[in-house]
């Protein structure tokens, strides 16, 4: 991969790939895509509302459609949902489609920014922080397999890893 289009951003929910997808896509001038928001679009209902009628099987159904659908989109900063690594096709599509950065964050600085926010399906249990390592366990080797490159996003702002993320790009990926 020498010239990626796109840039896309994987990690569990709170890693940060929202802000930093959105800051990266502004000083790229590219435009920013992020697959949930992407699915509450096209659906017209939260991501709470597809679990809650369709169950998580239902939502990466979804989920896996609109991620092979976006690598196809030149020139985007994406961040995925957590989960979009699930699928082995998404991997496979995403790690072929673009510059993959998995934004690495410990569960426990997870759980503190994501602790109060109900739009989480996944956290509305009684040990949201126990569902968190759980989730880490299982969708940290897939995040590794998928990413070109790996960040440890518990250490730095947004803003500075962003300026890491555009040192790396351009050293790695332009002409």
């Amino acid at each position: 991969m020498q010239h990626p289009e796109n840039i896309i951003l994987v990690g569990l929910m709170g890693s940060g790939k929202t802000t930093i997808g959105r800051q990266l896509a502004k000083r790229l001038g590219r435009n920013f895509v992020d697959s949930d928001h992407e699915i509450e679009a096209r659906t017209g209902v939260s991501i709470p509302t597809i679990f809650e009628i369709e169950g998580e099987e239902g939502f990466r159904r979804r989920e896996a459609q609109v991620i092979a659908e976006l690598v196809g989109e030149p020139d985007i900063v994406l961040a995925t949902g957590g989960g979009a690594v699930l699928a082995p096709e998404s991997r496979r599509l995403l790690h072929e489609n673009g510059w993959v950065v998995y934004l690495n964050v410990p569960p426990v600085l997870l759980w503190g920014r994501t602790r109060n926010d109900r739009n989480r399906p996944l956290l509305q249990v009684e040990d949201p922080l126990a569902r968190l390592e759980g989730l880490y366990r299982t969708r940290d080797p897939l995040y590794r397999e998928t990413a070109h490159f790996i960040v440890d996003g518990g250490r730095l702002p947004p803003s500075a890893i962003t300026q890491l993320l555009m040192k790396e790009y351009s050293r790695r990926c332009t002409p």
